[in-house]
């Protein structure tokens, strides 16, 4: 999951949670299912940022051997 579906996830959730669309599931609150996805998102787009994060900050080594001259 990176930031894009973070984003994806806290728009639906924030229209659930708003009573913006009025959907009728049976078996869940929408506005529980709303909150629910609300937090997925924030928590997905914090992840995403610190991963990108401890990427960034990796460093590479090259190390080049020389024996000298080979006979």
């Amino acid at each position: 999951m990176g930031i894009g579906l973070g984003i994806v996830f806290v728009v639906i959730g924030l229209i659930l949670v708003l009573n913006v669309i009025q959907v009728d599931i049976g078996f869940i609150d929408d506005v529980a299912l709303g909150w629910i996805l609300l937090i997925v998102g924030i928590l997905a787009i914090v992840l995403a940022l610190v991963m990108n994060q401890q990427r960034s900050r990796t460093r590479h080594v090259e190390e080049r051997r020389y024996d000298g001259p080979t006979r």
